[in-house]
């Protein structure tokens, strides 16, 4: 669904990026701004700013900044419609969906509100569970036999389900509400009229989205029961497809570590964190599929799964190759490591240490050296037959990439293995002519924090007459004001609107634009007009503007000061100054026979000594 620009420019202008960034950031108020430690890399002094005029947040260490839809994305992994949805929410706001019936829509709010009645069913059996394990000495010892400490199960909700068929009555008095078997808690049989709890003598693992909202569980029976592993099963919130355990609570970890370990259970995950290595997720009893892949990657750009040596942990691996490939983009890590097959990741740190295991994860194998290694399996290359069953392997496998050095150079590592010219092979897998120019797709709309498109490609752009240079300096400082606090609008009178809004290219346009916006909407934060300006033919120029308040000598945080009336005064003092100085020379260069041509010298003299006499009182002042 396209969300409309203008809505998106109307929540921005609701929204407080200080209250959202709050929520998760602590921030002590530092001037016009408020600071915290960045939450997007490891530091110990505040280098994160939050500015309540701009609406916007920027780190100077990392370099990540943007509005409260891009903190979102950024921080809680939430894709670009979920981000928006969810901050609309909070502000009271509807999305607009001009092809949904309010029908439609009326069921979309009923089913959003019963999934939220479901989150705090599962919390309260997840809240019951956690009291069950403290009270339970054999539970307690289990895990301490895992080498688990009460912290590492505190900070992962680590709970108990104790024996018996219907200790969850306990908790929830209707023990027959179709919630309880909707939620997955309960199971029904139907021909016997028969409820249960679903899970029973089991240490129970809440699992999280990237909210933080409990959707689900997984439990670990205790002893040599069956199945070792229980989940919750498809539910209205949870999707075993979509969701990775362990995410919620490594989403920092991810950030400050570079990379995530994708492993193969819960008790992986909890240990691993315990042991030194709080970036790992775990999928849950399934294979891996794109929609992991593509949540992961909204955390790092670097993804190292982890499987047994043995075969069943060599299947799982290419399972995740094929799933992995078409997002493995030049500037994205995904490499494999392989254990030994007497080892899981807790052993192996517990035998070898944090170190060993760290050099282990960095020599893991990448992506293009397990693509090769996968095509050319049961392939005798010294023979021709076995080089074109390589190539038959790998094509299926190198098609999946996307566009860029990677699958260049590996079509080139190929050929060199089959023994064909790379374009010939290219030739035979594409079906290019060698040498043909490769085809150019659409460009598609950015969807970030940077860019707000929600859809469709960028419009094209017609050439620019801009103004000329030294009032195109003046002109970017004014609008450089005027976009950080769109309340200095306000104080300029009718000749200095008009003086702006006169002015010819990018910057005259913007101008223009902005007096637009005050007049339909009142001032808008810096947030807000960002999103406005998307696809304007000023675009460009705008922002090269807003860049130049992140830019801090050498590498310091200064507090922003913001713009006074006064600095803008200034500002138009100057670029009238320029105005006047380009007018007199175009009238000095008509021919003196021109009759007006003495007169009107005469009165920009004059206008330009009175305005220079002004400038330098306020500088004297």
């Amino acid at each position: 669904m396209a969300i409309p620009q203008s809505f998106l420019q109307e929540l921005l202008a609701r929204a407080d990026v200080v209250e959202i960034v709050g929520r998760y950031v602590p921030l002590k108020k530092g001037g016009a701004n408020y600071m915290g430690l960045c939450p997007f890399h490891g530091e110990k002094s505040p280098s994160f700013s939050v500015s309540p005029t701009k609406q916007f947040f920027h780190c100077f260490g990392c370099g990540k900044n943007g509005n409260a839809i891009g903190f979102l994305m950024e921080h809680a992994g939430m894709s670009f419609p979920e981000a928006v949805k969810d901050l609309a929410q909070q502000y009271g706001m509807q999305v607009p969906d001009d092809d949904t019936s309010p029908q439609d829509r009326a069921r979309a709010a009923e089913q959003k509100q019963r999934q939220a009645t479901l989150n705090e069913v599962l919390e309260k059996a997840g809240a019951a569970w956690r009291k069950h394990l403290k009270a339970s000495p054999r539970a307690v010892e289990y895990l301490k036999g895992r080498g688990l400490s009460g912290e590492i199960a505190r900070q992962f909700g680590l709970g108990y389900a104790p024996e018996g068929w219907r200790t969850l009555a306990s908790v929830f008095p209707q023990y027959d509400d179709p919630l309880l078997a909707e939620s997955g808690l309960v199971i029904v049989n139907e021909d016997e009229d028969k409820r249960y709890d679903r899970f029973r003598d089991r240490i129970m693992f809440p699992i999280r989205n990237v909210k933080g909202e409990c959707i689900g569980f997984g439990g670990r029976v205790i002893g040599d029961g069956t199945p070792k592993y229980l989940n919750s099963p498809e539910t209205p919130v949870f999707s075993k497809g979509r969701e990775l355990y362990g995410l919620f609570e490594a989403r920092n970890a991810l950030r400050e570590h570079g990379y995530v370990l994708v492993t193969e259970g819960y008790m992986d995950v909890v240990a691993l964190a315990q042991l030194g290595f709080p970036n790992a997720v775990a999928t849950l009893g399934t294979a891996c599929t794109p929609d992991h892949v593509q949540k992961l990657f909204r955390f790092t750009d670097a993804v190292v799964f982890s499987f047994d040596g043995d075969e069943a942990g060599r299947r799982a691996a290419r399972k995740a190759l094929e799933v992995a490939l078409p997002f493995a983009t030049d500037v994205r890590s995904v490499k494999f490591l392989f254990l030994p097959a007497e080892h899981d990741p807790d052993s192996y740190i517990r035998e070898f240490g944090r170190e060993a295991f760290s050099r282990f994860v960095g020599e893991a194998t990448p992506l293009s050296q397990f693509l090769v290694l996968a095509a050319r399996e049961g392939c005798d290359l010294a023979t021709a037959e076995g080089r074109a069953h390589l190539a038959a392997n790998a094509k299926p496998l190198w098609t999946q990439l996307p566009e860029g050095a990677l699958r260049r150079q590996l079509l080139g590592e190929i050929a060199d293995l089959v023994q064909i010219d790379l374009r010939e092979l290219e030739g035979l897998w594409t079906g290019k002519r060698p040498g043909a120019a490769p085809a150019r797709g659409p460009r598609s709309g950015r969807d970030g924090p940077g860019g707000w498109r929600s859809g469709g490609e960028a419009p094209a752009r017609r050439p620019r007459s801009g103004v000329r240079p030294p009032l195109e300096a003046s002109a970017s400082n004014i609008a450089r004001m005027l976009l950080a606090d769109a309340r200095l609008w306000e104080v300029l009178s009718h000749a200095e609107h008009d003086l702006l809004c006169g002015l010819e290219g990018d910057f005259g346009e913007l101008f223009r634009w902005l007096d637009h916006q005050a007049h339909e909407h009142g001032p808008q934060p810096l947030a807000a007009l960002s999103v406005g300006m998307q696809g304007q033919p000023f675009e460009a120029a705008a922002r090269r503007v807003i860049e130049l308040d992140k830019l801090q000598p050498s590498g310091r945080v200064v507090e922003d000061p913001g713009f006074t009336t006064a600095d803008l005064r200034t500002a138009l003092l100057k670029l009238q100054l320029d105005v006047l100085d380009q007018e007199l020379k175009r009238v000095q260069a008509l021919p003196p026979t021109d009759p007006d041509r003495a007169i009107r010298e005469e009165q920009l003299i004059r206008r330009q000594f009175a305005l220079k006499k002004q400038q330098a009182l306020e500088k004297a002042g």
